[in-house]
């Protein structure tokens, strides 16, 4: 009788079905021929960084290392708006970043509110092993990188500079202007890339990364950084990420939720779907509510749903390449 570590390794990426904002890098193409490890992330920008997670992967890596490997092609990508460099700042034209990562032990390390450092994922593992603590903030967490060796840079480009103050420009009183919150459906306003790895071993890992919102508070945090809403692993269940409005999320306890759905016994799609639902009990059934929520369970099954239109499906895999569709949202799901 083969053992769950046995069975994990011959274990690949399952059916996804209708699964909203998710990227998937697989080594087999059905249930029957799974062989080797799964990498899945969140939106479009998930594409390339899959593709470096699954470099460690292929090369008996370690689900962590993937993981990190993945995120910080995304964070170093200016183009990506909403994460790492070239990030929208805050409203007063900061650039400021969250992450997280979790491992199979449980371990785990985050930083919010990073200034000048380029990978907050490297930072947040860098707090997992060698402090005592799970998050660093704001200075504190900057000075910390900087001990550890990370260089400073300047995380504004010019493009998102441009758009800052033109944005500035438009607010009738800059003291206190409207704030653009992460539920713009449709616009190019999707923070987050969440990645979640099932290495060889059969071990789970996970990252979370992000600017945020776009014109925020200075010091706001959204749910990346949370253990529990933004990411969540579990070694013996699974591993969830999120993405789109963090204070939805937080309030949900989101990513949590996720995998205590899967471990009473739902698969990875029911356990996203009923996070997706009660973020739609809570708001109201909202039309411009922007979340969704991606899983994997320990058998390499994966699942994914959206509240609202907006929300993409990108599958790699070695046998069809990179496709990109628009996933059914739950409002329109039967």
């Amino acid at each position: 009788m083969p053992n769950r570590r046995d069975f994990l390794k011959t274990s690949a990426i399952a059916s996804i079905g209708a699964s909203p904002m998710l990227a998937a890098y697989g080594g087999g193409a059905s249930a029957s021929q799974r062989q080797k490890p799964v990498v899945v992330s969140t939106w479009r920008h998930g594409q390339p960084a899959n593709a470096a997670a699954w470099e460690v992967l292929s090369d008996e890596g370690t689900a962590l290392d993937a993981v990190e490997a993945g995120v910080r092609v995304t964070e170093a990508n200016p183009e990506t708006r909403t994460v790492g460099r070239g990030g929208y700042p805050d409203r007063t034209g900061v650039v400021t970043l969250d992450a997280c990562v979790m491992d199979e032990r449980g371990r785990c390390g985050s930083v919010a509110a990073l200034e000048d450092i380029l990978h907050p994922t490297s930072v947040a593992r860098k707090v997992m092993e060698e402090t005592p603590h799970v998050m660093l903030v704001g200075e504190g967490a900057r000075d910390f990188a900087l001990e550890q060796g990370f260089e400073k840079t300047d995380l504004l480009t010019e493009q998102s500079k441009q758009d800052w103050e033109e944005w500035k420009a438009s607010q009738s009183d800059v003291t206190t202007p409207e704030p653009n919150v992460e539920n713009e459906v449709g616009s190019d306003n999707h923070d987050t890339i969440g990645m979640l790895a099932l290495d060889a071993n059969g071990d789970l890992s996970g990252a979370c990364t992000t600017s945020g919102t776009k014109w925020k508070m200075h010091g706001r945090v959204g749910d990346s950084p949370l253990i529990g809403a933004g990411l969540f692993v579990d070694n013996d269940v699974g591993a969830a990420c999120a993405t789109g409005w963090g204070e939805a999320v937080i309030r949900t306890a989101g990513s949590h939720l996720a995998v205590e759905k899967m471990r009473q016994g739902a698969s990875p799609m029911e356990a996203c779907r009923s996070v997706v639902e009660r973020v739609r009990d809570l708001h109201g059934n909202p039309e411009n509510v922007q979340v969704g929520v991606l899983a994997l369970n320990t058998q390499g099954e994966i699942g994914a749903y959206g509240l609202q239109s907006g929300f993409e499906m990108a599958k790699y895999t070695p046998e069809g390449g990179n496709q990109l569709v628009e996933a059914t949202p739950l409002q329109s799901s039967k």
